[in-house]
């Protein structure tokens, strides 16, 4: 049984879209994510026996024709009969769609399957919406997808008749789909949320056998750089947080540390280039146990020698001690999402944290030797041009290594989302969600700020950050002290110059 697992090409004219980025966009410092939950997709069914090839079109900036030309090159036998699974987002998903049609044109029989916050939030609307789709996938898919493979194989097999086909669809949870039978909408019930994260291959094993490494790019990060989740899930509640709302919930499901180090090992025993690992966990440091447990197998390995990593790490779930120990453990730099510069905006939000526990947390990094690269954020309930100043004001005092600022963008399914709905705030569809050379975009407009209000405010806020004479002194010391972090912040320069000039 073939699965065939893509993600498929968009605004491939402009660069690489990063669609399983938080914010789905051509990012204008270059990053581009690795597609880690269809890799983990992928490689579970590999695990799992099935015939598995996977395509990342934009790594290598593929269009329509040239994907499809390669998908061809690999599908089993000339009906097609096998599973399509296609990642999608927010802002590429009419584009999605269209590509899956192409795909169910040329091959009737296959079954396409769509997977991805979007259509994990909307799955009447997509499947409405798209006639050509034959099943879209609710939450986490990494085992559903190969329950279903396991189905379709029988059928495709002739072994299961079209009513015994229905009957076993309906018996998949986590699933909705379109009969075919009748055409009806089918939602199954909810599928649990994976608990044994060890049970799920390693990313970068996968990452070996089918993809280049070298396409990928972390502007934050050294390069070349491989990213990994160590966890699921956030318990958190940051209302504009779009996967734990979307796809993995608010239970923090752990991979044991043990299973951690041994991907470290295998990316210093596979990737000899490869400078830094990239734990990409919504928040790593929730459990400050199990983050002092793989820290201290780092250094009693000597990983901690041979990589320098990064995660994200909330302002209320790190202690100086454990900065500290991170930092031993090779840990190079963490990202806060800090937001605003506001507290009754951070409450707003559901964000639990304040200014204050925030400027700890910069006092303690600096102490601990970790460089911060700082998210914040405009158009949230209650902001207004002085809040907008406050969270700039803010940035320059705390002066973090990076920075990034960015409008709200409110994605279906997160509760930021349905406020800015309700209350008749966004005024576009989803294709604005990108501008057309596939740059965020923000579809916002609030009672006292328009859409291009927060656009050139962060436009403007970028400015004023990255080109004070006090941070680019900061930039080349930096450099002069650690080359690899000049090529780092060149090769993202050279991505973002054309924007912070512009």
């Amino acid at each position: 049984m073939k699965i065939y697992f893509v993600n498929p090409p968009f605004k491939w004219e402009y660069g690489k879209f990063s669609r399983e980025s938080r914010s789905p966009a051509v990012a204008k410092s270059g990053v581009l994510y690795y597609p880690l939950w269809l890799i983990y997709a992928a490689a579970y069914a590999e695990k799992m026996g099935y015939d598995v090839s996977f395509l990342d079109a934009p790594a290598k900036a593929l269009d329509f024709e040239k994907s499809l030309k390669i998908i061809d090159s690999n599908v089993c036998g000339t009906e097609g009969k096998c599973l399509f699974v296609l990642d999608t987002s927010t802002p590429s998903i009419y584009s999605d769609a269209d590509f899956a049609r192409k795909l169910k044109e040329k091959y009737p029989e296959a079954f396409v399957y769509l997977v991805g916050t979007h259509p994990s939030s909307t799955p009447d609307e997509t499947l409405t919406s798209f006639p050509w789709i034959d099943g879209i996938a609710r939450k986490e898919f990494d085992f559903t997808v190969s329950k279903l493979g396991a189905v379709l194989g029988r059928y495709f097999e002739n072994t299961l008749s079209i009513d015994i086909l229905e009957t076993d669809m309906s018996k998949l949870s986590g699933i909705s789909y379109r009969s075919r039978l009748n055409g009806k909408i089918m939602h199954n019930k909810n599928a649990l949320y994976i608990t044994d994260l060890d049970e799920i291959p390693l990313a970068a094993e996968f990452i070996k056998k089918h993809l280049d490494y070298r396409d990928y790019f972390f502007a934050a990060a050294e390069y070349p750089e491989i990213q990994i989740f160590t966890g699921r899930g956030c318990p958190c509640r940051c209302n504009f947080c779009v996967y734990p709302q979307t796809m993995h919930g608010h239970q923090y499901r752990l991979r044991s540390p043990e299973n951690v180090v041994k991907e470290f090992q295998y990316i210093a025993d596979h990737f000899p280039d490869v400078k830094e690992i990239v734990i990409e966990d919504d928040t790593f440091t929730i459990n400050k146990k199990r983050v002092s447990d793989i820290c201290n197998l780092l250094i009693e390995s000597g990983l901690n020698k041979r990589f320098k990593w990064l995660c994200n790490a909330r302002v209320n779930t790190l202690d100086l001690d454990t900065m500290k120990l991170m930092k031993k453990a090779g840990c190079r730099l963490v990202i806060p999402g800090i937001e605003s510069g506001t507290q009754e905006i951070l409450d707003n939000i559901k964000k639990g944290t304040t200014i204050e526990q925030v400027r700890e947390y910069i006092r303690n990094t600096k102490k601990a030797g970790l460089l911060v690269h700082a998210c914040y954020m405009v158009g949230n309930q209650g902001e207004t041009r002085e809040t907008m100043q406050k969270t700039l004001e803010l940035a320059l005092e705390l002066n973090t290594d990076t920075a990034q600022f960015f409008p709200l963008i409110p994605y279906p399914g997160t509760e930021a989302y349905e406020w800015a709905k309700s209350h008749g705030y966004i005024k576009a569809g989803y294709a604005e969600y990108c501008r057309e050379d596939g740059t965020h975009n923000t579809v916002l407009e609030l009672p006292e700020l328009t859409s291009e209000d927060m656009v050139s405010f962060c436009n403007d806020a970028r400015k004023k950050y990255y080109l004070r004479p006090r941070y680019i002194l900061h930039r080349l010391w930096a450099g002069l002290r650690d080359p690899n972090d000049l090529k780092r912040s060149l090769k993202a320069f050279g991505k973002f110059k054309k924007y912070l000039f512009r």
